[in-house]
Formats: structure tokens, sequence, C-alpha cells
């Protein structure tokens, strides 16, 4: 009874969580030496030119502006050591996240005040007088150190202020500044719907003439979609689709062929309200899906991590240029890519088979391989055939360094779809998106689909099933390499030409970044991680929406796979059964607090 009792106090009357100065002094230093390095690296000068509210918020500022925020959120939710998080004080999180955001602010206004007192050009060319123009807003450097220093403690005051609001306020919150972000990102896609729709007038008074929200279309922006996320559902992605698996079928089935109808009545209309420069976008995210699904069916599905898989997409091009360019330098049968004629389904067949045969040879010699050696020999498999095509001794067949052009248009009976055409290309783009999205899903629920599960959990246990695990290994490159092969073929179309430098190990870093940023084994995710990636960032070579960051794109492509690995490693649509494998650990944890919160009220009692 004693016990029970000194159990009772200790949990019952613990004080106040005191602020733990040290972990707030980290923090704030290391968001000052963020904001430092941000601006260091010129992304506050190149981002300028992107305004979201006009006239006085950029993307450059915004660039800096969420460090002190986030910080200061971190610098105030220390975890309890100890049990389940203590229930939150407010006044220890408040002040934890406002003095980060002034430490922040402080170092940041001394690296201004440096990079003004001393002339660093001629190491490093971006901490010019632009930046410091930038950084004082014409005010001097007193009275800027001092907006700082006051604006970043006041972000730090509303990141610690995240865990002391309730919910619903956080979630209204964080949706308002979302949609605001995203409809000023989002300017030529609304710009062009608004004209497609004769509706100009709407886009003239959501943007400012020079870009940018107005600040009444702000205010009502961030307001309706505030409400939106107050109003929202608080069930999380996973339990909606938990819910949803529990309908009745004929329900479920229902919901989803309605679904799949909109889709396509928006595949089909929506491109012709776009633009070109939309329509171009589309069209690159639909090539990285493509390859995508492929690679998830390697990665995602059969747990084999290529790195080599822009080989496959290589063959695919190249096959297409030899088997239709004149400019072909040894063979130029000079067929034409025409799906209602024969030539179009000889292309195809060719490029498939080549592509299986490929995916033999790549899978063979590392069947017995896994982890960190199987990734490094498919590394070298992909570099080998970037090479071979670029050497001399292959220049004869696929003209080496100066590649294949002058690739004509593909075509459908007597409509030519060429390649300047965006649109047209979007719609051939999408027909092969959905064949392999549906042959993917067949897939997945197939023999070979469970048999790559199995070897993707356990390939030992597999094995020991009697599960062919190198017979199902190579099936799986096989497959992957189909679905590259025919992105290939489209793209060497739609650019009308092909070169060795097309196809760098860093396509294949890109691909992979989007199966794993958008869910490893889930269709949908691989969706959503390229129009993250390739709609938002750009490609490795493509344009995004955020053109200003096209030097910054393999930095923002590390960042966001380094946070989703920490905070997310499912992915952003991940698949049920992957999200379970990740989360096992946790759920295993809270099982054993429960039985042990159990055991204590039953002793108490």
């Amino acid at each position: 009874m004693t016990q029970s009792l000194e159990r009772s106090v200790d949990v019952e009357e613990l004080p106040p969580n005191p602020v733990d100065w040290s972990r707030v002094q980290k923090w704030g230093a290391l968001g000052g030496l963020t904001m430092s390095f941000v601006a260091a690296i010129g992304m506050v000068t190149a981002l300028d030119a992107r305004i979201i509210i006009s006239p006085w918020l950029t993307m450059g500022f915004v660039s800096v502006g969420w460090i002190p925020l986030v910080y200061g959120s971190i610098a105030g939710n220390e975890p309890s050591e100890q049990g389940p998080a203590r229930a939150v004080e407010g006044e220890r999180e408040l002040v934890s996240g406002l003095v980060a955001g002034l430490l922040s602010g402080l170092f940041f206004a001394l690296f201004i005040v440096l990079i003004d007192a001393v002339d660093f050009t001629d190491i490093f060319g971006r901490l010019g007088p632009r930046l410091v123009e930038l950084l004082t807003f014409g005010k001097g450097l007193a009275a800027a150190s001092a907006m700082w220093i006051i604006g970043s403690g006041l972000l730090g005051l509303a990141g610690g202020a995240v865990s002391v609001v309730p919910r619903k306020v956080r979630k209204a919150l964080a949706y308002g500044i979302a949609g605001v972000l995203l409809v000023a990102l989002m300017e030529i896609i609304v710009t062009d719907i608004t004209q497609g729709l004769r509706i100009e007038f709407l886009s003239d008074w959501i943007y400012a003439l020079n870009g940018g929200l107005t600040n009444q279309s702000a205010l009502v922006v961030g307001l309706l979609s505030a409400v939106l996320g107050w109003r929202s559902s608080d069930q999380t992605l996973t339990e909606r689709r938990q819910a949803r698996m529990q309908l009745d079928p004929d329900v479920r089935f229902r919901k989803n062929a309605i679904a799949i109808a909109i889709t396509i009545l928006a595949v089909i209309f929506l491109p012709m309200i776009l633009g070109g420069l939309t329509n171009e976008l589309l069209a690159n995210v639909g090539l990285f899906v493509l390859m995508g699904l492929g690679l998830n069916i390697v990665v995602g599905s059969a747990g084999l991590l290529d790195l080599g898989y822009v080989a496959f997409f290589a063959v695919g091009a190249y096959l297409t240029a030899v088997l239709t360019s004149p400019f072909s330098p040894s063979w130029a049968p000079e067929l034409t890519l025409n799906f209602l004629s024969w030539e179009g389904w000889v292309i195809l067949g060719i490029v498939l088979i080549a592509a299986a045969l490929a995916g033999i040879f790549v899978g063979t010699p590392v069947v017995r391989l896994r982890g960190d050696y199987l990734a490094i020999v498919t590394l070298g498999f992909g570099e080998i055939i970037r090479i071979l095509f670029l050497s001399d001794w292959f220049a004869p067949y696929f003209g080496g360094a100066q590649g294949i052009t002058q690739i004509p248009s593909a075509a459908l009976g007597p409509v030519e779809i060429r390649g300047t055409s965006s649109q047209a290309m979007f719609y051939l783009i999408s027909v092969f998106v959905g064949i392999a999205i549906y042959v993917a899903w067949r897939l997945q629920r197939s023999r070979a689909g469970r048999a790559w599960t199995a070897l993707r959990e356990d390939e030992d246990v597999a094995e020991a099933m009697g599960i062919n695990t190198a017979a199902i290994k190579l099936t799986a490159f096989v497959t992957g390499a189909m679905f590259a092969s025919m992105a290939g073929m489209l793209f060497a179309v739609k650019v009308g030409s092909v070169f060795p430098n097309s196809f760098k190990l860093l396509v294949s870093i890109v691909i992979l970044v989007i199966v794993i940023v958008g869910g490893m084994g889930s269709i949908p995710g691989v969706i959503v991680g390229a129009v993250v990636l390739i709609g938002i960032l750009g490609g490795p070579t493509q344009p995004g929406l955020l053109q200003e960051f096209g030097e910054f794109k393999l930095l923002v492509y590390g960042v966001i796979l380094v946070v989703m690995m920490l905070k997310r490693p499912e992915g952003l649509w991940p698949s049920l059964r992957r999200q379970r494998e990740l989360h096992q650990d946790e759920i295993g944890q809270d099982a054993w607090l429960q039985l042990e919160q159990g055991a204590a009220e039953g002793t108490d009692s």
C-alpha cells in the first residue's frame, strides 16, 4: 500500500518541467547557423524574384523565416525520458521557443554585420552587397538587426506555442499557411485554368501584376484554408484508408469506380484548358511516374535496391532512336512509331524484349547479392551502360557523344503526335501510365507479387517456404526494366534526340527518391512523389513550378529525403503493409506501455 501511494505521488505531483537552457541554446545557435547557411549559398537572393504576397513577402525570406519557427518548436517540445510524456505546461514551451528564436535572430544579425564589414566575395561570390541590401531592408544595420532578432523571437514563440494550442487550432493554422504558399506557387497553373475557362478576372484579383498574391486574396485564401483545416477530420490518412477497407465491398467498389472516372475525365479535359508550359510539366511528371512504377516493383515490392535503373531507360530510348531515326549511324530502318500500324507494335515489341534481356543481363549476376552489395553492383552496371553508349567502340552503332538526332514523331493512325506538342505528348504518356498502373496493380495481387513481398520481408524465410528467390528476383528486374524502357521510348519521341548525358546516375537517384518520398510499395505514392518532386521542384534537367530552385534542386532533394527518413519513413502515401512493417517496433512499445499502465492501475486498486 505504501509503494502504491509513493507511485501515485510520483505520477500526479510532478513539478513543472523546467526550461532546459542547454537545449534552448543549442537549437538557437543551430537556427542562426542554418539561417546564415541558407543566405550564404545564395538562396535568399535567388528566390527573391518569386513573390508570395505582393509586395512585402518573397520566397527568399520564406527560405529563412521557417527556421526559427521550426527550431523554436523543437526547442520547446523536449521529449520525456521516463514513460509517457507529461502534460503540456505551456510556460516552458513558450519561453523555450521565444529564447531559441531570439538566439537564432541574434546569430543571424551578427552574420549580416560580418558580411557587411568583411568582403567575402572573392571566396563566396554570394556574400556581396546585394545580399546585404536585401537582409537590411535598406534601413541600416542597427535597425535591420533589431528587426531580425525581434522577428525571429516572435517566430520562435509561435513555434513553441504549437504544442500549447489545441489540435484543431494548430491544424487550422497549418492549413492556412500551406494554402497561401500553395496558391502563390501555383500561379502559372491557376492563370492557365482561368484563361482556359475565360474567367481571367479571377486570376487578376488573386495575383498582383508583378506576381504573387495580393493582400486581399492572401487573406481570403488563408481564411478558407484555415476553415478547411478546422473542419477536416482528425483521422490520419492511414486511419481513413483502414476505415475504407472495412466498408462493404460493393460500396468500396462504387467509390473506387467514381474516383477512377473522375481521374480519367480530369486527364482528358484538364489539358485542354491548360497552357503549353503546364502540359509540358505534366508530361514530364508522367514520364517519371512511369519509371517510378517500374522501380517501385524492384525496390518497393521486392526490396532490391537498384541504383542502375537508368540503364533500362537508356535501352528503350536508344533502340527507339535506332529503329526510327534516319540518322542512325549503322542501321536505319526508319520505322514509324504508329500505334495503329504494325511498325509501331514492332518497335514496342523490340523495345520490351530488349529491356527484358537487359534485365536478365543485369539481374543474373546479382541474384545472390543483398543490401549494399546489390546497390553497388547495380550502380556499376548502370554506369557501364552509359559509358558504353558514350564510347568510341559503340559509336558506329549509337553515335557516341553525338548521340542520335532527328527522331520522328509518334502517330495514332493519320494523327501525328509531335514531340513539340506538349498536350499531345501528355495524352500519349497518360495512356502508357494508365496501362502501367493497371499492370502494377495486378502484379501486386498476383502470385509473383506475394512472392516479392515475402522476399522483401525476409529472403531466408521466403526461400525456406519454397520460393525460388533467384527466379523471383529476375522477374522483378525484368518487369521494372520493361516499364523503364517504355518511358525511354516515349522520352526519345518527345525530345527528338538521345545523348549519353541524358542517362546519368542522377536520374536513377531521383527516381529512387520519388519512390521513397511517395511510399515504397504504393502505386498512389509513386504518383504523389512524382507530382511533389518533379512537378514542383523539377527533374534533373526538367524545370518545375519552382524554376527559381533550379540550382538548389539537389540540396532540396537531400533535405526532403533526410526529413522523410527521420519523420515519415513510410512515405507521403504509404501502403498499409509497408507502414505496419516500419512501425512494428512502435506498436510493440505502445502495447508494452499500455500493459505497464494497466498493471500499475491494478496494483493501485
